[in-house]
């Protein structure tokens, strides 16, 4: 073999070696921010939990996630994970120029409307963190829904500014989730 054939060889094995790293660090979870997941409770569809890194010390976290009860009502219960001392459901709203974050005791899901749980609105908070979220960690999160029974999600870790691409969102109307109770004021 000349030595311009075994560059040539080492240059292809080299760019195919890259190329099965990067796969496969897409597949471990490496560029996991960039794939939305669902999963399925009953009629419930739970697209792309994820939840906001923390710094250390921070006690609590936020998640996120959308959720759309396809051909029935349905109602987010309660959540809870390992990963804090415990999930709150949470509302934010402006009143009086000032923004006000309630818990709520569960929300409501019409049918065949998406409800998105995101920043400035209706949240999932994290209370009493037990270490930091970090950048890329995942970790599982029980829903209960009270017609769909309970499913166990992976809730990604997520940069503070990462959004979801509009297009990886399940289709379905918008609908604005009034709480069904309102709780404390933080």
């Amino acid at each position: 073999m000349s030595v311009l054939s075994r560059v040539r060889t080492s240059t292809r094995v080299g760019a195919m070696s890259a190329m099965c790293a990067v796969l496969f660090a897409a597949a471990a979870g490496g560029a996991s921010q960039a794939f939305a997941h669902d999963y399925k409770a009953g009629a419930v569809v739970i697209h792309h939990p994820h939840a906001r890194a923390t710094v250390p010390g921070q006690v609590v976290g936020a998640g996120y996630l959308t959720l759309l009860s396809k051909g029935r009502a349905d109602r987010l219960l309660s959540a809870s994970a390992k990963v804090s001392e415990g999930v709150e459901i949470h509302t934010m709203s402006v009143e009086n120029d000032v923004m006000r974050m309630r818990q709520v005791d569960g929300v409501e899901l019409p049918p065949d409307r998406l409800v998105e749980f995101k920043p400035g609105g209706l949240h999932l908070m994290f209370v009493g963190l037990k270490a930091p979220l970090k950048l890329g960690d995942r970790f599982p999160m029980q829903l209960r829904f009270a017609k769909g029974g309970s499913v166990t999600v992976d809730v990604v870790v997520q940069a503070v500014n990462t959004a979801m691409p509009a297009a990886a969102k399940p289709s379905g109307k918008a609908a604005s989730a009034a709480p069904a109770h309102s709780g404390h004021h933080h």
